[in-house]
């Protein structure tokens, strides 16, 4: 009976390992898969850093409305839309933000602007997410920043919690897709 009750219990942890994989990637989807492939390679980012924005922002729901008005898979502001169409282009009504095709590629081109402008991906992902006012104001305080370049501290606690998150779900997309696509 202890040989058997061993042999059960063997037998199960392998079989959850076997199928470990595909339980997380089902908790990591990469729904969207054309459209974020499209568009990281059109900006040249990670494709795991898209999915694992979109995952943080709306948990892949295209409808996705936060309180404060953000709308659509990437989460961005109607304001932050408007400003972006004169970077890349189109007329859209804020509507058009509910349309995963359209929200991807604009929620890309903010990322790209972002990393251009700070030159540091822990940076630009506060500025997604708290704004470029905030963050701008913070490089220039010795309080959070010694070089005005790098954050060593985060004032905000929904900030520091964002980018932790982001950065544990890309580096999870990294390992259960291995190199899933750099722009």
């Amino acid at each position: 009976m202890l040989l058997v009750s061993a042999a059960l219990l063997v037998f199960a942890f392998f079989a959850l390992r076997l199928v470990q994989p595909d339980v997380e990637r089902l908790a990591y989807p990469k729904k969207y898969s054309r459209i974020v492939s499209e568009q990281a390679k059109a900006y040249e980012l990670e494709e795991s850093l898209v999915y694992a924005v979109i995952k943080a922002e709306s948990n892949f729901d295209p409808k996705a409305e936060s309180p404060v008005g953000a709308l659509g898979l990437m989460q961005l502001m109607p304001d932050t839309f408007e400003w972006m169409q004169s970077h890349v282009g189109g007329e859209y009504d804020t509507d058009a933000l509910f349309d995963p095709a359209v929200n991807i590629r604009f929620g890309c081109a903010l990322l790209r602007l972002l990393l251009n402008e700070y030159g540091d991906l822990r940076v630009a992902l506060c500025a997604y997410n708290a704004g470029m006012g905030n963050v701008t104001s913070w490089l220039s305080d010795g309080a959070y920043s010694e070089d005005g370049i790098t954050l060593q501290s985060i004032p905000f606690d929904e900030t520091r919690l964002y980018v932790q998150k982001v950065l544990q779900y890309k580096e999870t997309y990294e390992e259960l897709y291995g190199g899933i696509g750099n722009g």
